[in-house]
């Protein structure tokens, strides 16, 4: 979590109240704490800049204020967009805990951001990306074995990070999956990524498992879990060797356009994803749409 040496006790204590009810009650993430921590301590610090002290001296003015500022030094659209649901919550959070008498984000529009269609990969690329590994390397049958796992079941790196053993059903080509908030979803991980996978237990794991390891599936070659971070540069790797712009979550978007175009149901490609809101699926249809485009420009003789 952020510090909070910049701010007042006057502000800290509703700020550290309301980070351990996002923790404890709403069980988010800790990135999605310090996301919301980064923020509001940002606005204590434009309220001290004010001579404001006390939450109860904050008026949706004030508010408006903190935020066009935002938008004067730079800040993107989506960036306002997090910023003003991070005020919102806050203050209701202060609110109904009756730190407030009143909400003073309670009128606060969230900017609606444009949505940016995500980068995704042709079949042939992932494909090449999965050929490029060395499975020569120390470790190239854990790498191959995490870009098809990614692919596979289109998860998100920390998902991948936390897949523990008993999380694998093997039987059923499934893994279980705990995505934002905790939240289990049942995703398909189909066989050739489960092969890689058992391949990986059997060829490399086994030689670096122990008591450090506990449940986690993927390891380091110190035997403890993966991080991001090394995630990130098994892609990078990949990425460097084919010529492609990769990152981790373009796998993700792979998965879901892949699935999409081939004609795959929007509401099941949402819970393959884990997201709450279809809407936040619906933007791959957008994707499909284009592919359609392409397909008819392509083939028909009138395009």
């Amino acid at each position: 979590m952020n510090s909070t040496a910049t701010i007042p006790r006057s502000l800290e204590h509703p700020f550290r109240d309301y980070m351990r009810f996002l923790k404890l009650e709403k069980g988010l993430s800790v990135n999605s704490i310090d996301s919301y921590s980064s923020d509001l301590l940002r606005l204590g610090e434009y309220l001290c800049d004010r001579s404001i002290v006390e939450y109860s001296g904050v008026t949706p003015a004030v508010l408006q204020a903190f935020l066009q500022l935002l938008t004067e030094v730079g800040l993107s659209e989506r960036s306002r967009a997090r910023y003003t649901s991070s005020l919102k919550g806050f203050f209701s959070f202060l609110h109904s805990t009756r730190y407030l008498p009143a909400n003073p984000a309670e009128l606060l529009e969230v900017p609606r951001a444009r949505r940016v269609l995500p980068d995704a990969l042709t079949v042939s690329q992932v494909e090449a990306l999965l050929e490029s590994v060395d499975l020569n390397a120390r470790s190239g049958v854990r790498d191959r074995s995490i870009l098809e796992t990614l692919y596979a079941g289109g998860i998100r790196v920390s998902e991948l990070c936390s897949l523990r053993q008993r999380d694998v059903l093997w039987e059923s080509e499934l893994i279980r999956v705990f995505g934002k908030g905790s939240k289990e979803r049942i995703v398909p991980l189909g066989n050739s990524a489960l092969q890689w996978l058992a391949r990986y237990q059997r060829e490399e794991r086994v030689h670096v498992a122990g008591d450090r390891s506990a449940d986690v599936v993927y390891l380091n070659l110190r035997g403890g879990g993966l991080s991001r971070m090394s995630v990130w540069n098994i892609v990078h790797k990949a990425a460097q060797i084919c010529g492609f712009d990769v990152h981790p979550h373009t796998f993700r978007h792979s998965f879901a356009t892949h699935l999409i175009e081939g004609g795959a149901d929007l509401r099941a490609v949402q819970e393959m994803l884990g997201h709450a809101d279809i809407s936040t699926t619906q933007i791959y249809t957008h994707l499909d749409r284009k592919y359609i485009l392409e397909v008819h420009k392509s083939f028909h003789p009138r395009a």
